[in-house]
């Protein structure tokens, strides 16, 4: 039996298939056309370079992560012996000596000069020479009236040793308490951070700063050692409310700043009691409360 030739489906011009002759297509004979493979291949080929990149990622990153240091947290017991440690080792200074350097700024010497008929200074005032402390940018300065009641002029020498002419603005006979405003300031002038007498207990660690018989600033710190007292002076009305402390305050810490170891203004050393002749410091100083000096002075509660 004769066999069936199969052809292409392309028809050679001018000759007809046989009849009964197979057409088969050649291109599912043949497979894919070339263009249509290179599309493959070009589309896994990106697939693959798409995964080989994300396995290279994925590589870095584990080393990343094998090279960085393991993170210990530190226990309680390190942390103190850590601290007891620097401590033991480092110089670091007194409290009151940071405290001092707080308010130092903004503590002003006080001098009442005496003049002559003619208006010119012939001297300091024997009890002319006080403390003040600068409470506001402006300037003002707070102290105790016993200081500059009696001085026919006033001069304030700031920090940093500007001098200038002042004058009361405002004062309270019952506190003892008085207001300056000095004619001129410094340019970088720095007021006073007024704290809170309402938490301090005895015992709480204070310094007072001024300028006992003219030297100074001076520095003295001592504790709180009552509160509430009263303190009878030689001239004017009993003082109430007031802060007892042990830090050294003579003549010239008058109108100074009582101070709490964040360098907060407590209270405006007002007093020192000594039952003898000698108007020395014998142990106890009195501090009238910043409070009450605001409330005498008709300033907002600090």
């Amino acid at each position: 039996m004769k066999r069936a030739a199969l052809y292409s489906h392309r028809v050679v011009s001018g000759q007809k298939m046989p009849e009964g002759a197979a057409v088969v297509d050649e291109h599912a004979v043949l497979g894919p056309t070339p263009q249509k493979a290179s599309n493959y291949i070009r589309r896994y080929e990106r697939l693959g370079w798409l995964a080989l990149g994300a396995l290279f990622g994925l590589s870095l990153l584990c080393v990343y992560h094998y090279l960085q240091p393991t993170r210990t947290e530190l226990t309680q017991e390190q942390i103190d012996a850590a601290v007891l440690h620097t401590l033991a080792t480092k110089e670091l200074p007194a409290r009151a000596a940071r405290a001092a350097a707080l308010i130092a700024p903004s503590v002003v010497r006080i001098r009442g000069d005496i003049l002559d008929a003619k208006g010119t200074q012939v001297g300091d005032n024997d009890f002319g020479v006080g403390t003040g402390v600068v409470i506001k940018d402006d300037g003002t300065i707070l102290t105790n009236l016993h200081v500059v009641a009696t001085a026919p002029r006033l001069v304030v020498t700031f920090a940093d040793g500007l001098e200038s002419p002042a004058v009361i603005v405002s004062a309270q006979r019952d506190k003892d308490l008085a207001v300056l405003k000095p004619l001129n300031i410094p340019d970088d002038l720095q007021p006073a951070t007024l704290g809170s007498s309402q938490n301090i207990v005895p015992g709480d660690d204070v310094v007072v700063l001024g300028f006992p018989f003219g030297l100074g600033a001076s520095v003295s710190a001592g504790v709180v050692s009552g509160l509430n007292r009263t303190f009878k002076p030689a001239e004017g009305p009993a003082l109430t409310g007031l802060i007892q402390f042990d830090a050294a305050a003579n003549p010239g810490n008058s109108g100074g700043p009582l101070v709490n170891m964040a360098g907060e203004v407590l209270g405006i050393v007002t007093a020192i009691l000594n039952p003898t002749s000698v108007r020395t410091f014998v142990g106890v100083g009195f501090a009238i409360t910043i409070e009450s000096a605001g409330a005498a002075l008709g300033m907002p509660a600090f």
